[in-house]
């Protein structure tokens, strides 16, 4: 491994300090009383509280002045000024620790441990006076320190998106933005965890590994179980094991979970990703939006401060009532066409005429979807309900109470995406059976994303499912709405990446230069 002249400079440090005989990896715990925010926000000179206090973090900068240093000390939730004074933290003959640890062997990025009092200095900074200085980590790489020159030009910013997702750790480091995008997506799922916990239905986990795919029109990952000798697949959705659990006797039950689906990478999908599905019995799917609205509006207003949310150059408007048109209606009404009546012959002529590429493998239900995606979903900025889908399209649905060859089916798009998918679950088994027969014929014609045939759950509907509601909700996705972001890529921690080039150099036996 070839190391930069800093990263030598810094494991010469690190022997350094073991001849000095300062541990740069000690075991002992250091006990942390506070954090840097909360003293910062909260610290009153006249009272003098936090005093004989103990934070901890990553040194960010350092200015050293004879006898006595400040340091930039950066914990878990913000900086604070340190200052250390060199015969306090060692009032004894030996100054080691200040003259050759602290002064000559620290740097930027190593973990270090404080205790002292806080106070104001004389230009007004709210800071720590150390009584005692603990050396946690050394840091043998160094970080990307941003610096601005006398101009106001910013230089080593960490700002290239490749190397901010590969180097997430380093990317939560220096750029502190980043950190509230997560802290926001953890307050998201915490407020709707929170929302269905009040109204006594039951989180629970189903399994990733399932030997059928199913509850989702999507191709799998597939993987081998070597004991069982059986094929695997990770899911591409829980919906049909939720369901079980609803035969079961639950009245309401989700799940947060990974899903896994093999399929095209942008702005808006990762092959892993996140989702909340939720099924309650004895609902339909207009009760269902009622409630996605009343969801959504608190989720808006924890998270953000209000239910009007900014994104890009739109303000997303999050309060109820929200908008509800037919697939049907939304195609007539944006590409001006009727598509209700019409064959799958007629549907090929309409998506050749505006030249929306298809294949023999669709039927009439994604030849529908194709001509939606191409001429409606851009139009719906505000929440929109789409509801009443073809039948075609939605094999788990109850089919229409009222209308011919629909479903009771719609979905929430904010912003020209979908971002919530709910039914009224079929629950008649025999229907059910006819429906997956049906996936299969798809299949046949060369749809790889058709839905295959679960005799188990076909075997637990035949016990009997009470009428229920199912919903799902892209969790990546409606957290780029409640954080502004534009690309799925900022609200992952570690999104998928192609394999670096150096490792691919290193596979094929090529050699660095």
């Amino acid at each position: 491994m070839q190391l930069s002249e800093q990263e030598i400079v810094r494991r010469e440090a690190l022997t350094k300090m073991r001849e000095l005989g300062v541990d740069p990896y000690p075991a002992a715990q250091f006990v942390v009383t506070d954090l840097a925010k909360d003293i910062v926000a909260n610290y009153d000179d006249e009272k003098k509280n936090y005093q004989g206090i103990s934070v901890a973090g990553r040194l960010m900068n350092k200015r050293i002045m004879g006898k006595a240093s400040f340091a930039e000390l950066q914990d878990s939730s913000g900086r604070i000024q340190v200052y250390i004074a060199r015969d306090t933290i060692a009032p004894d003959e030996d100054k080691t620790l200040y003259n050759d640890v602290f002064k000559k062997l620290l740097d930027i990025g190593d973990y270090i441990g404080i205790k002292g009092d806080v106070f104001v200095t004389k230009t007004g900074q709210t800071s720590i006076r150390a009584s005692e200085f603990v050396f946690l980590s050394k840091s043998v790489r160094p970080l990307p320190i941003v610096k601005t020159d006398a101009e106001g030009n910013v230089h080593d910013a960490f700002t290239d998106p490749e190397q901010r997702y590969r180097q997430r750790y380093v990317d939560l480091t220096v750029n502190p933005d980043v950190k509230e995008i997560f802290l926001k997506r953890n307050k998201l799922m915490t407020t709707m965890r929170n929302y269905f916990n009040k109204q006594g239905w039951i989180e629970v986990e189903t399994p990733i590994l399932q030997p059928i795919h199913g509850g989702a029109a999507a191709r799998p990952f597939a993987t081998h179980h070597n004991t069982l000798d059986m094929p695997l697949y990770l899911r591409i959705a829980n919906e049909l094991y939720l369901k079980r659990l609803i035969v079961g006797g639950f009245d309401g039950v989700y799940e947060f979970g990974k899903m896994f689906r093999n399929e095209g990478m942008d702005r808006t999908h990762n092959p892993e990703f996140t989702a909340m599905e939720i099924y309650v019995a004895y609902k339909d799917y207009i009760w269902m939006m009622e409630m996605v609205e009343e969801l959504l509006e608190e989720i808006a207003i924890v998270v953000t401060g209000a239910s009007k949310v900014k994104y890009g150059d739109q303000e997303i408007e999050f309060k109820a009532p929200y908008r509800r048109i037919s697939m049907y209606d939304s195609i007539k009404e944006y590409a001006g066409i009727d598509v209700s009546e019409m064959d799958e012959e007629a549907l090929r002529k309409v998506c050749k005429d505006f030249h929306i590429e298809v294949d023999k493998s669709m039927g009439k239900g994604k030849l529908v979807d194709e001509i939606f995606g191409a001429k409606v979903e851009e139009h719906l900025i505000q929440p929109t309900f789409l509801t009443d889908y073809p039948i075609e399209m939605t094999p788990l649905a109850k089919k229409h109470r009222s209308k011919e060859g629909l479903v009771e089916r719609f979905e929430l798009f904010v912003n020209g995406k979908e971002i919530a998918n709910a039914y009224t679950e079929l629950n008649d088994p025999i229907d059910q059976r006819e429906r997956f027969e049906d996936q299969l014929k798809l299949a046949e014609r060369g749809d790889d994303e058709a839905m295959v045939l679960d005799e188990d759950f076909l075997r637990a509907m035949e016990y009997g499912m009470p009428p229920t509601s199912g919903l799902g909700i892209g969790i990546d996705r409606l957290t780029m709405m409640m954080t502004n972001q534009t690309s799925i890529q900022e609200v992952l921690f570690f999104p998928q990446m192609k394999a670096e080039k150096k490792q691919v150099a290193e596979v094929e036996g090529e050699t660095e230069e």
